[in-house]
């Protein structure tokens, strides 16, 4: 009776490993379809043009997005990713169409990973003429500090 219990205990352990394995390949599958998905939606968008500037007490953003307006204009926070996307909003009037156009994806996506250091909940948004402007402040902590030395 001990041999069969004996038996069965390595053959329990190589079943574990074996649905290990396969839930450690299940979820690399889910893993690279939903990095297949995010691409896919990536190449159905403009990457609009960004510079990026940094002082100090933070950065700033500065997004190129020629046409998209405040109502379909999102920005997201979500962990360490800031997502930026916009609609193009078409002024081409209704009973025309264009017979050429440089432009066929009307939107824009970019995202970017923010560092520890910088204070996502406190994120400023400008839309201007087409121009976005994010300010993303340090946390007081990651921010440079000036000690004064007392001479005695």
């Amino acid at each position: 009776m001990q041999d069969s219990s004996v038996a069965e205990a390595p053959r329990t352990a190589a079943n574990r490993q074996e649905v290990n394995r396969q839930g450690q390949q299940g979820q690399e599958s889910s893993r690279q379809e939903a990095s297949r998905s995010v691409a896919r939606r990536d190449a159905q968008a403009m990457t609009p043009r960004v510079d990026v500037l940094e002082d100090d007490s933070g950065i700033t953003l500065i997004a190129d997005m020629p046409g998209v307006s405040k109502e379909s204009l999102e920005i997201n926070v979500e962990n360490d990713a800031l997502v930026i996307e916009g609609a193009i909003s078409s002024a081409t009037p209704q009973a025309l169409e264009a017979t050429y156009a440089e432009v066929r994806v009307p939107r824009y996506r970019r995202s970017f990973t923010l560092s520890r250091e910088l204070d996502a909940g406190h994120i400023e948004a400008q839309l201007k003429d087409g121009v976005l402007k994010l300010r993303i402040p340090k946390h007081e902590q990651a921010r440079p500090q000036r000690i004064s030395v007392n001479v005695s």
